[in-house]
């Protein structure tokens, strides 16, 4: 008995160690799943708002704050051309495609990189010609993004081209005045380019699997206790018969579905 009691304390260790992990697991999709929905409530309520001065959505620093990621921005100034520069294996039209990166100085002194949009690779994975940007006064509306990290694996990239968008990076590279605080995506340029680059999907506003995630790693916890006091009490019932305490139980017979079938006829032929 006190082997079979130490068993049992492990079975039920092992499921409370099993709970203690889904809960975790479930607590993880939960926050990401507030996560994702805050990034939807912020996608809906700046994507199409009015465009609004680059001061309105930088802080003192020259960081975007957070609560404008996605808000348009108008700019009057000028496009750097000379200091262009491409990041290199972006995902559009099914491709590794080439975004294209141009600060733009604006009519106060200030310098954001704005990201005109993509080009094509090449047959040999080079970019395609870029079209050159609008030249001398331009008004450019862009929708603000935070700047990205430098790639985990360390991977590099040729000459007039970037691996991410890191802005640091970037601003040594082509121009140490840039804002590193954020950049944007291009929405309109006025007057408009003679040879438009393509353009940015709108942000997926799918909420994601992270809730049902959550809710099956609380039924998973659930069913590790099930399956431990099933466990258990099928020992204490073979105990039992093994005891004589209890009598074994008769296997279930499986009737045959044709021996069903013969009797239906034969009771149908007696009537």
């Amino acid at each position: 008995m006190t082997q079979r009691l130490l068993r049992w304390s492990a079975y039920l260790l092992v499921a409370i160690l099993f709970a203690i992990t889904c809960a975790f697991l479930s607590n993880w999709q939960f926050d990401r799943n507030e996560q994702r929905a805050t990034q939807i409530d912020l996608v809906q309520h700046n994507y199409d708002a009015a465009p609004v001065a680059l001061s309105d959505v930088l802080d003192s620093d020259g960081l975007l704050r957070p609560a404008f990621e996605w808000h348009p921005v108008r700019l009057e100034g000028r496009y750097l051309a000379d200091q262009q520069i491409l990041v290199r294996n972006r995902p559009h039209g099914g491709t590794s495609a080439f975004e294209v990166l141009v600060p733009f100085q604006d009519t106060d002194g200030r310098v954001l990189l704005v990201d005109r949009g993509w080009v094509p690779p090449a047959e040999d994975s080079s970019p395609v010609p870029v079209a050159a940007a609008p030249s001398g006064d331009v008004t450019v509306v862009v929708r603000m993004r935070p700047g990205e990290p430098l790639p985990a694996s360390g991977r590099s990239a040729p000459a007039g081209q970037v691996p991410t968008i890191h802005l640091p990076t970037i601003a040594d590279e082509v121009n140490p005045g840039l804002i590193t605080g954020g950049y944007g995506w291009l929405v309109s340029e006025t007057p408009a380019a003679q040879h438009p680059l393509g353009g940015f999907d709108a942000p997926a506003q799918d909420p994601g699997p992270h809730l049902s995630y959550a809710i099956q790693w609380i039924l998973f916890a659930v069913m590790g206790f099930a399956f431990i006091g099933y466990a258990i009490r099928t020992e204490i019932v073979k105990a039992q018969e093994d005891a004589g305490e209890r009598a074994p139980r008769e296997p279930r017979r499986r009737r045959d579905r044709d021996a069903d079938a013969e009797d239906a006829l034969l009771d149908a032929v007696h009537r």
